[in-house]
């Protein structure tokens, strides 16, 4: 019961973490499509009490080379993870993301993390009932290919800016309060609801899935005008990487990186003249409700009526 209550608690500072860094347009009426292609994760609901959130690849080409964008959600379903291995073999180099000491292994079932971010991201798995990406992903696969700062020189240069999560946070706080739009809040009888559910699992998916989708919205506030080390050095780690194995000769080339990193990879891509050639969508949660699962239903606000003259 106590290791319950922890993950329960783990759930919602992650909840508490991803509403105050937001800065979510989510009315339906603003969805234009546009917008919608510009994203690497979205949430599908589907009226019915669950929904999908499905993380996309977007494919650029130029000169006879590819790029794949592979939006990597961190804890996902077996089956999204088992399909991603089948899609990277296809790969003539896939380069991760992956702050690790210099020379270090790259953790797996057998050596484990003992990071911070990593219990945690086990922790959540559990509770969400969903597999860890560093245990479902086979990293020591032969085209697989370190694209990360390494951590000695992450930690020399968040000293240098003087960055830190509280320095990040404060900065997307002042983004938030410059701007008009706010994160769409979990409603405690939502929560309580979802809680005590027979399913709960599935119902703080949903919620967490809803805070995800709206990702490059709380990646713009959180780099700032000057840049971040947490995205915007690592981002350019990778694209130094990318450029290495285009001039060894290789045509098709992964780059998986958490979907917050995307929007920033993808404007350096364009700046390289590659050009997107189209996206293909993954399914990495699936909340559809099953016979005997507890629904709860938006119920969406009536439009007032006008005043009468």
């Amino acid at each position: 019961m106590k290791r319950r209550w922890n993950c329960v608690l783990a759930v919602l500072m992650c909840l508490g973490l991803l509403c105050s860094l937001a800065r979510i347009a989510w009315a339906e009426d603003k969805a234009a499509a546009k917008e919608a292609d510009s994203k690497f994760l979205r949430f599908i609901d589907d009226g019915d009490g669950g929904g999908k959130l499905e993380a996309a690849i977007a494919t650029y080409e130029k000169g006879g080379v590819k790029v794949y964008l592979v939006s990597a959600v961190h804890v996902g379903e077996k089956k999204y993870y088992d399909d991603l291995t089948k899609t990277f073999k296809g790969y003539d180099s896939l380069l991760y993301e992956m702050v690790k000491p210099k020379d270090a292994a790259v953790p797996g079932p057998d050596n484990k993390s003992e990071s911070m971010v990593s219990a945690f991201q086990r922790m959540l798995k559990d509770f969400l009932e969903l597999d860890f990406q560093l245990d479902a992903i086979d990293y020591t696969a032969k085209n697989f290919v370190h694209a990360d700062l390494d951590a000695e020189t992450f930690a020399r240069m968040q000293e240098e800016r003087g960055e830190s999560i509280f320095t990040l946070m404060l900065r997307q706080i002042l983004d938030e309060m410059s701007k008009p739009q706010t994160a769409p809040e979990v409603q405690l009888p939502e929560l309580v609801m979802a809680l005590l559910s027979p399913d709960s699992a599935r119902h703080f998916k949903l919620m967490l899935a809803k805070q995800f989708q709206d990702i490059d919205a709380k990646v713009s506030g959180l780099e700032g005008p000057g840049g971040s080390v947490l995205v915007g050095e690592r981002n350019n780690a990778a694209v130094r990487v990318l450029k290495e194995r285009i001039d060894k000769g290789d045509k098709n080339i992964g780059i998986f990186y958490g979907a917050a990193h995307m929007s920033g990879i993808s404007a350096k891509l364009k700046e390289m003249g590659f050009k997107e050639a189209g996206k293909e969508w993954r399914t990495a949660w699936d909340m559809t409700p099953k016979e005997g699962d507890f629904i709860i239903k938006q119920v969406k606000k009536k439009p007032e009526p006008a005043p009468q003259n």
